[in-house]
């Protein structure tokens, strides 16, 4: 039986293990099994992988997608280039460090935004998630600022959000964890005032479908999108990769 899984703290929200074992029955796939393994420390990762000998492949999320890099024998180029990891295979005794982050979100956003366009994005966040998304507007060729709460140069704070920046910004992608269930009632801490028909938001949240991110920029007349088809395709391409 080859197994895979989810390492992560809190694993709570994730999807992962509903998706992969309805995809196992879906496709009469019946000698694989997916868990989740709650990992508050990834010191932890070196035991799990000499418990479960079986282990095939590992998906990352927060908050390893960059301190499990020191604990991989190798990254591939892309991972490598983004300085984040979600995805492990174990092959030979060896754990190879992929990013499927990366084209999971890229498929998406060329679906809901119309990427010919001149104007900026705004990406909330500096974690592993972020770098993704930086790689992937790059490769589109959207001109993104930063925005973090301990901005480095060239990146913006919050309080840099003024009206001027949010009107030349269309797009707005969250990738910080604020919103996600349980904590409802959380969001960025952006000058939704100035949010109009055109604005996009693109939350890297799933759960709940409408953060309260989503909800203020719907309210003022945005298009939204939540990260499920996001995590779908990210999801597909780890097992492509684990299958390769």
């Amino acid at each position: 039986m080859k197994a895979f899984g989810l390492i992560g703290y809190p694993l709570t929200h994730s999807f992962s293990e509903k998706y992969f074992g309805q995809k196992f029955s879906d496709e009469n796939i019946t000698d694989c099994t997916y868990k989740l393994y709650e990992m508050p420390d990834i010191t932890a990762l070196p035991a799990l992988l000499q418990q479960v000998p079986n282990l095939r492949g590992l998906n990352v999320t927060v908050p390893h997608k960059q301190n499990v890099i020191p604990y991989l024998d190798e990254i591939e180029a892309e991972a490598q280039k983004i300085g984040a990891v979600n995805v492990i295979k174990l092959e030979n005794g060896q754990a190879i460090g992929y990013n499927s982050d990366y084209q999971g979100f890229m498929q998406s956003l060329q679906k809901f935004y119309p990427t010919h366009s001149s104007l900026q994005a705004l990406v909330l966040g500096n974690g592993g998630a972020a770098k993704a998304v930086m790689a992937a507007l790059e490769n589109l060729n959207i001109i993104y600022k930063l925005v973090s709460r301990t901005p480095q140069a060239g990146q913006l704070h919050y309080q840099d959000l003024t009206e001027e920046v949010l009107v030349s910004h269309t797009l707005i992608i969250n990738t910080t964890p604020l919103g996600t269930y349980p904590q409802v009632d959380t969001c960025p801490d952006i000058p939704y005032k100035f949010l109009s028909e055109n604005h996009y938001l693109f939350d890297l949240v799933y759960n709940p479908a409408e953060t309260l991110f989503l909800r203020k920029g719907r309210e003022a007349g945005a298009q939204t999108k939540n990260g499920y088809e996001m995590l779908v395709l990210q999801a597909e391409i780890s097992w492509q990769i684990w299958n390769i």
